[in-house]
């Protein structure tokens, strides 16, 4: 358990069954009154967030969460295998819980979340940017870099990305998996 003003940013905490990412957090000193925590909070699960007010002394019970760094192997549909870099075992993760999925591929480290106290996986996190070859797009016109017009490209993948016009087909681009938007060519 903690007090509510210990909350801090990153801080995993257990509300109503479900478990929550401090996002942000602001101490309030009213003018009248005892002081209060206004918190944001983001749900693991379905990534949704909400605004809570706590008084400064409640109890929270908080979670201890672990980051390890897991390989990924392969996939079987919607279950995704994935190789501890430290025990060497195989954990699998449901695709919904992998945050960037669509810009994975086979070898790639990702950290894996879990409960430390009862061992179970919460969500993976993709690097937030990777480097990904583009399979095919159409051919670029010679000149056309002074617009920010974009076009579509299907990278490694299989993911389609929108790309600068003068992307050609067998580069290697660099990807923000966060949003999937195209950040650099990579030389």
């Amino acid at each position: 358990m903690i007090n509510s003003q210990d909350i801090k940013k990153g801080t995993c905490i257990r509300l109503d069954g479900k478990l929550y990412f401090c996002v942000d957090f602001l101490h309030v000193k009213p003018g009248k009154g005892n002081t209060i925590m206004r918190t944001k909070l983001k749900d693991i699960v379905n990534g949704g967030t909400l605004e809570r007010r706590f008084n400064i002394d409640e109890k929270l019970e908080d979670v201890r969460v672990e980051r390890r760094p897991y390989q990924f192997s392969y996939n079987e549909g919607e279950h995704y295998h994935f190789l501890n870099q430290e025990t060497w075992e195989d954990v699998i993760i449901d695709k919904e819980l992998i945050n960037g999925v669509e810009f994975m591929k086979e070898g790639q480290v990702v950290d894996v979340v879990s409960d430390a106290s009862t061992e179970t996986v919460l969500f993976a996190d993709m690097p937030v940017k990777v480097q990904l070859k583009v399979t095919y797009t159409e051919p670029g016109v010679k000149g056309d870099t002074a617009t920010n017009t974009l076009k579509p490209a299907t990278v490694e993948t299989g993911t389609e990305v929108r790309v600068p016009l003068f992307i050609s087909e067998g580069e290697t681009i660099e990807i923000n998996t966060q949003d999937g938007s195209y950040v650099g060519r990579i030389r």
